[in-house]
């Protein structure tokens, strides 16, 4: 006997083997007890969620000659006829190679005929959202009335293109993704049927891998057991002819790319090429370890949401805990881009390297986001600064060779009112600029030295930035009190400013005053000197 293929041979035969789908089974399985079954059913759903099964199961219900429970027995004639597909009472179509008017002419011509044995015809129309606008208007009559032995179950994966007539007429039912657990579940009984020796990490990455389709998951183990017939089914096998990528690999390819080091991620994807994993499953998998990392730094109560060993997941949580959330956001957008854009390229390995090339060089880009990544590594590569500003901000660092005991604090010294600041002080600013900016301290020295001065009616400094988070940085929280700070000792007077943003395709001379670009005549202090 040929060999039949495991998502064929373990078909669920009954509404009891169908998984997954309670909300579904139950309904149906009301009104065959009741005698209240529909005459038109629209089965909605992604692909292997049991939509054809759970059809020709209702087939075999409807003209079973013994019903328990709801379920056909499986033992009658109509029932071994139906599951042999030799029956006449069930008429499949596929939507997809017959969509003219024709095809659904003949139907209706058929129709008008009553089953010689059985109770029901039951028409089953898979992928009907591919029938023509006309084939859709010549079904919708006979659908709304069909004769009393005839049930319409019109199945579809893209329920938006049904026409509102033709869903106004049917009991509509939506099969959901069916969860990794239930697939894993029925992957085991399917295994232990088979006398297959599979570890169960092997079976949940199938599982997950399926993404909600069991049939997607049957026929996956069915292609790892050939594969590796009559050995063992280990986790790294299904790796291997899956061509997926262990989650270490993801982990190290994180760190690469947060700390910048194209060398090592690149060095990463030569590896993952050479061992010939598929490019594209390789960036939905790096995606889905992105997801894990943002989930798991969210919450601490998402261990059964990120579907992840204990292992992997402590490996997780730390490498969660020291990285930025905006960084993580950022890395997702990029990759799901990535995934779009990589489905259908021929150079695959050149857009991932371009996007790792991206990534570690943000100042290859001129968008937000990039400018956001390139102040997080500058403040990081800064963080003694910024540790000791802070301190000394917050008053908590004491001057040299003061004691720290409490019979010997220090006393907080007040800060000092300084006078405001006039437009002729406003140009002693200006002629101190250049000299000013030198002195500052990293990264606001790097920011500020591409700013440009300029005063608003009201006589206030105006810094004009081309970058709008830089903008935000400096109007308010630490960062703007440390530049006001360093403003306010240039001169020694209170400077009031306030930050302002110039689209690079801007011209500044048109929209501010160019202070710079006047020549005042200031003698500064160190002139005096």
């Amino acid at each position: 006997m040929s060999y039949v293929a495991l998502y064929r041979k373990f078909r669920p035969p009954v509404f009891e083997d169908v998984k997954g789908q309670d909300h579904i089974i139950t309904t149906l399985k009301n009104q065959i007890r009741s005698d209240r079954v529909g005459h038109a059913y629209l089965f909605c759903g992604t692909r292997g969620t049991g939509k054809t099964s759970v059809a020709k199961i209702l087939a075999k219900a409807v003209n079973c000659e013994n019903p328990v429970d709801g379920s056909p027995c499986g033992q009658c004639e109509m029932c071994k006829e139906i599951a042999a597909g030799n029956s006449m009472n069930v008429i499949e179509i596929d939507a997809a190679s017959n969509n003219g008017v024709e095809d659904v002419r003949q139907i209706i011509d058929e129709v008008s005929y009553s089953p010689t044995r059985g109770k029901k015809k039951v028409y089953i129309i898979d992928e009907v959202h591919m029938l023509s606008t006309a084939a859709f208007n010549a079904l919708l009559k006979t659908l709304e009335e069909p004769p009393e032995y005839v049930i319409f179950i019109l199945a579809t994966t893209e329920v938006h293109k049904i026409p509102i007539t033709i869903l106004s007429r049917c009991q509509r039912y939506d099969f959901h993704r069916i969860t990794i657990d239930t697939i894993q579940d029925r992957l085991r009984q399917v295994v232990d049927a088979e006398g297959i020796k599979v570890d169960d990490k092997a079976l949940r990455y199938v599982a997950k891998v399926a993404d909600g389709s069991m049939r997607d998951s049957l026929s996956l183990l069915d292609q790892c057991i050939a594969f590796n017939f009559g050995e063992e089914l280990t986790y790294d096998k299904v790796l291997s002819v899956l061509g997926a990528v262990d989650t270490a690999v993801f982990s190290n390819l994180f760190s690469a790319l947060y700390e910048q080091n194209v060398d090592k991620a690149l060095t990463i994807l030569a590896e993952v090429v050479i061992q010939g994993r598929e490019l594209t499953q390789f960036v939905n998998d790096f995606v889905w370890y992105l997801r894990n990392l943002m989930l798991v730094q969210a919450s601490d109560q998402m261990e059964d949401v990120v579907d992840i060993s204990t292992d992997n997941l402590k490996t997780l949580k730390e490498q969660a805990a020291g990285a930025d959330p905006d960084t993580i956001l950022r890395f997702i957008r990029v990759f799901s881009e990535l995934s779009s854009s990589i489905r259908y390229a021929t150079q695959k390995r050149i857009l991932i390297e371009i996007t790792f090339i991206k990534l570690c060089k943000p100042q290859m880009e001129k968008d937000e986001d990039s400018l956001e990544e390139r102040l997080r590594i500058l403040e990081e590569h800064d963080e003694e600064n910024s540790k000791v500003l802070s301190g000394i901000r917050s008053g908590q660092i004491a001057v040299a060779g003061a004691a720290a005991s409490p019979g010997n604090a220090m006393p907080v010294k007040e800060k000092k009112v300084l006078e405001r600041a006039v437009p002729e002080d406003i140009q002693r600013v200006v002629s101190d600029w250049p000299r000013a900016v030198n002195k500052m301290d990293s990264p606001m020295k790097q920011y500020m030295q591409k700013a440009r001065l300029s005063m608003g009616n009201d006589g206030r400094l105006q810094i004009v930035v081309d970058q709008k988070p830089l903008v935000e940085k400096y109007s308010k929280g630490e960062s703007a009190e440390e530049f006001q700070n360093f403003l306010d000792n240039i001169i020694g007077k209170h400077v009031e400013y306030e930050m302002r943003f110039l689209e690079q395709t801007e011209n500044f001379e048109e929209n501010f005053v160019d202070l710079q670009a006047i020549k005042f005549d200031i003698v500064t202090e160190d002139e005096e000197e």
